[in-house]
C-alpha cells in the first residue's frame, strides 16, 4: 500500500495524466531470459532435446521432418531415423525466407523449454539445409520469454 501511495506522489509531481491507472495497475512479471539458441524437447512426443534457433522474425515454428504423411486427421512424420505420430491441427500457408509459399501441416505439442511447459502450433516441413532442426518464431514464445540476440544456451548449456 505504501509503495502505490509512493508511485502516486511520484506520478502527481511529475504531472503524469494518469498516475491512478498506473499505481494500481497489475505490477510487471519479469519473464525469463533466453538465447537466440537454446535446447528445446517435447516430452508427450518422447523427442529431444534438439536445438531450436530463436527468431522474432519469424511468426511460426517449424520442425524438421525428413518426411510426412497426412492421413485423414492425423500426420505421422519422421525425425532421423524415429518415427512419430500426432493429430493434425490444420494447414498452414507460410512464406520462406527465400519468398517460396508452401502449405504445411500443423500439429499441436507439447513444448519444453528450460523448466517451463507450454503447448505450441509447430508447422512440419524439411529443414535439413538450415542448420538446425527447430525454429521458435514470435508467436511461440510471446509473452513467455524474452530473448537476448547475443547469447545462446541461457536456459540450458550445450552438451
Amino acid at each position: 500500500m505504501f509503495r502505490r501511495y509512493l508511485l502516486l506522489k511520484l506520478c502527481h509531481s511529475l504531472g503524469m495524466r494518469y498516475a491512478k491507472q498506473m499505481a494500481y495497475a497489475r505490477p510487471i512479471i519479469p519473464l525469463p531470459l533466453i538465447g537466440w539458441k537454446e535446447h528445446v524437447s517435447f516430452p508427450r512426443l518422447r523427442l529431444g532435446p534438439i536445438v531450436a534457433k530463436i527468431d522474432t522474425g519469424a511468426r511460426t515454428a517449424a520442425l524438421h521432418a525428413d518426411s510426412f504423411e497426412v492421413t485423414g486427421r492425423r500426420v505421422r512424420f519422421t525425425i532421423g531415423h524415429k518415427r512419430f505420430a500426432a493429430p493434425l491441427a490444420g494447414h498452414k500457408r507460410v512464406k520462406s525466407s527465400n519468398g517460396i509459399s508452401e502449405l504445411r501441416p500443423v500439429i499441436r505439442a507439447t513444448m519444453q523449454l528450460g523448466n517451463r511447459q507450454f503447448k505450441a502450433e509447430i508447422t512440419l516441413t524439411q529443414r535439413a539445409d538450415m542448420g538446425v532442426q527447430l525454429l521458435l518464431g514470435r508467436t511461440t514464445i510471446s509473452g513467455k520469454y524474452l530473448v537476448h540476440p547475443s547469447r545462446s544456451f541461457l536456459l540450458s548449456r550445450p552438451k
